[in-house]
């Protein structure tokens, strides 16, 4: 008996190490707080990676195409709950993440002995300013954590992901165009995907050359519309300088 608590552990430690394997070659995924609204950004070949949730809510992933269904999925129906049960005002996502969203991806990654998800994921909500936007980087194991600086982003290697942040601290301007915003978003994104240093890594200023060939998925959550629903896809290609 006394081998039981070992043997899970091992167990568990088997399974991250399984969601890890799996998620090596996803590429990343973005979210930044802009005055215009949140920013979100995904590269994919065919597969969404953006996503909107609800009135003031997007969600953004890598990993298994099923498992970021359902985590989406989950979002959807957790929101709408909260929605119809409270008010539109009341959905948040420190209700959706620490009530719903996380303990989900928890539970799935300690039964051992049924598929875990395998979803690396960020959510976005809207604020009246960008100070009140609330960003939320979730993990496979349910853990989480909110980022205040206004840059969040997806990565299945946490060290990559802490360099990449930092360089886009550094390189983001408010006073950015979309276009330009997205550019330096998507330069990060190159040199994550290529293994690239950011020490003295420069913006590139062609986005088709960045992503050789795949499709960009951009989406905004835009402070500037009115009535309830803020989600808009955006159109890379089009965007003005």
């Amino acid at each position: 008996m006394t081998e039981e608590p070992y043997r899970w552990l091992e167990a568990i430690q088997n399974r991250r190490e399984y969601i890890q394997d799996h998620l090596k070659g996803a590429t990343p995924v973005f979210a930044v707080s802009r005055p215009e609204g949140i920013l979100l950004v995904g590269v994919g070949q065919g597969q969404s990676k953006v996503f909107e949730i609800y009135d003031r809510h997007a969600f953004a992933a890598l990993g298994h195409p099923v498992d970021i269904e359902k985590v989406r999925q989950s979002a959807i129906e957790a929101a709408h709950v909260e929605g119809f049960s409270r008010s539109s005002r009341d959905v948040t996502l420190r209700r959706l993440v620490g009530f719903s969203l996380s303990p989900t991806l928890k539970n799935s990654f300690e039964q051992i002995f049924s598929p875990p998800l395998i979803v690396e994921a960020l959510f976005a909500e809207l604020g009246e300013t960008p100070g009140q936007d609330a960003l939320v980087r979730l993990h496979f194991d349910g853990n989480h954590h909110y980022e205040v600086s206004g840059v969040l982003m997806a990565h299945s290697d946490r060290k990559v992901e802490g360099e990449a942040q930092s360089w886009l601290k550094q390189n983001l301007r408010p006073e950015h165009s979309l276009r330009q915003a997205a550019l330096v978003v998507l330069t990060a994104w190159k040199a994550v995907t290529q293994q690239l240093s950011f020490s003295g890594l420069a913006v590139e200023a062609e986005g088709p050359a960045l992503v050789e060939g795949r499709s960009v998925e951009l989406a905004l959550l835009d402070r500037r519309l009115p009535g309830p629903v803020h989600y808009r896809k955006l159109d890379f290609p089009n965007l003005p300088a």
